[in-house]
């Protein structure tokens, strides 16, 4: 079990131009239960180079029950403002929460306690999709924005790994300059759980430690979905969880079979053509990427 004595938590998120989505997140997080179990902070990483969140942090630290940091990382790279939330965080641990995410009022405790009941050095919790507005019926029916959760006490593998809700030890990024290597700027997050987990550490799952991903209008259109299938196609060349030859040999059979298959699918409706659709993207990004051509130049997909 963890000594829960003078125990201190830096609440970290790395942001970038979405000013109501931070402000809401920030006001949820300083709603967070404690049961006086461990104090915590707020490390605000502001990934714009005309710190765009800079006035917007400073008026709710004016008024925060809770210590607040403002920092900035100019350069446009997510490992980047990792790893510079990280170098402004004091605490004995370590929590990421993105910038369009917000967690019900248990969430930072329910991590650090499963993160004592099992021992680990770092807990993640599940991401589950939040509408403000009612989204198209076929957006819901195709499930695209629906992540996949595990029972709790699972340890998991680097391949499940992400920073957008988890809490992590301190000590582990002892001796870490950089925990986040800048060359991954969308799997930064995989990479590093690669790193730590062959390093000897552990992390778990706590499926009831629960933060919401707000998905505003923007994420539904069928351009962005398509443009995102094409980012994650040319990641998975870049940084693959098989091997280089083993993408390609899927893809090439998976691209003239989706192609095929492609105008039969719209007979069981709009969401079983998308979802083939962004598989078929997918799949030839990878392709082009082999052969040397970028189907998407742009890491960061905002529309």
């Amino acid at each position: 079990m963890l000594n829960n004595r003078s125990k201190h938590v830096s609440v970290c998120i790395c942001t970038y131009r979405r000013p109501q989505m931070l402000k809401r997140l920030l006001q949820t997080l300083e709603k967070q239960e404690t049961e006086g179990l461990f104090t915590f902070s707020i490390v605000v990483a502001d990934n714009d180079g005309q710190r765009s969140a800079e006035a917007l942090v400073s008026d709710f630290a004016a008024s925060a029950a809770i210590p607040v940091t403002y920092c900035a990382e100019p350069q446009q790279n997510i490992s980047l403002a990792r790893n510079k939330a990280i170098a402004n965080a004091t605490g004995d641990f370590i929590a990421f929460i993105d910038d369009d995410e917000f967690p019900g009022d248990r969430w930072l405790l329910t991590l650090f306690q499963a993160c004592g009941k099992y021992g680990a050095d770092g807990v993640l919790g599940p991401v589950k999709c939040h509408f403000d507005q009612d989204p198209p019926k076929w957006v819901i029916k195709g499930k695209f924005y629906e992540r996949p959760t595990y029972p709790t006490g699972l340890v998991i593998d680097w391949a499940k790994g992400r920073t957008g809700n988890v809490l992590l030890k301190r000590q582990i990024f002892e001796g870490e300059d950089a925990a986040f290597s800048p060359e991954f700027h969308r799997s930064g997050d995989q990479e590093f759980f690669r790193t730590m987990i062959a390093k000897g550490h552990v992390f778990i799952w706590c499926d009831e430690a629960v933060a919401y991903e707000v998905v505003p209008p923007i994420r539904w259109t069928r351009t962005f979905m398509l443009k995102r299938a094409l980012l994650r196609g040319t990641i998975g060349m870049q940084f693959p969880t098989m091997t280089r030859w083993q993408r390609i040999a899927k893809a090439v059979i998976a691209v003239p079979a989706y192609t095929i298959a492609l105008p039969f699918s719209l007979a069981l409706g709009h969401h079983r053509f998308m979802a083939l659709l962004i598989r078929l993207c997918d799949h030839s990004a990878s392709l082009l990427t082999f052969v040397g051509i970028k189907p998407v130049r742009s890491q960061l997909i905002t529309d």
